[in-house]
């Protein structure tokens, strides 16, 4: 369940009342994990940094179009539901970078808004509604639109099609500045 200013807000059948004890060794072991891969993404950062910017260049001229990863009309390689969602949401969050929360969102969010969208086989987006949110217009129009700025998106797997299409729903979690993160990618908020 994520907090809003003024009411609960569950997301999916997740429901949190009151608060729970916590088990020391649970506790301990979550945080050596988080540890590690914070190491883990630390070092892929600094390698990455490392990077030729002429494999760059070569890989967006013109004639090596095919060479480039990050082209959103490719065909994503997940081959789960989850997995399209988790490259949607990467791929969402990256075209709208500048609107992006880095880091853990804040205990008491501003805005929740849940949206509903529909992907077609070449990665159109075809409609997209909100499914629920607590009425905040400036952060359900930011939801939509970064939903219609990244579009179109990389093509399903023509298995998780259904009738030619295929419908996620994301959820948008929005900090006091009107930066957010997306549920499928974000880190747990900050009074978890």
């Amino acid at each position: 369940m994520y907090e809003c200013r003024n009411k609960k807000v569950p997301i999916g059948n997740a429901q949190r009342f009151g608060t729970a004890s916590v088990d020391s060794e649970y506790l301990f072991s979550s945080l050596d994990i988080m540890k590690t891969a914070l190491v883990m993404l630390s070092t892929a950062c600094l390698l990455a940094g490392c990077a030729s910017h002429q494999s760059d260049k070569a890989a967006t001229a013109p004639g090596n179009r095919a060479l480039s990863a990050s082209t959103p009309k490719d065909t994503s390689r997940a081959s789960t539901l989850a997995g399209y969602k988790q490259d949607l949401a990467q791929h969402i969050a990256d075209v709208n970078s500048a609107k992006v929360f880095p880091g853990r969102p804040q205990a008491l969010l501003r805005s929740v808004v849940v949206v509903k969208y529909v992907v077609d086989a070449g990665g159109n987006l075809m409609r997209s509604e909100i499914l629920r949110s607590n009425h905040d217009r400036d952060t359900e129009t930011t939801a939509l639109a970064s939903l219609r700025k990244t579009a179109p998106f990389p093509k399903p797997a023509s298995h998780l099609l259904s009738h030619g299409r295929i419908e996620i729903t994301e959820t948008w979690l929005f900090n006091n500045d009107g930066r957010f993160q997306l549920r499928t990618i974000a880190q747990p908020q900050m009074n978890e």
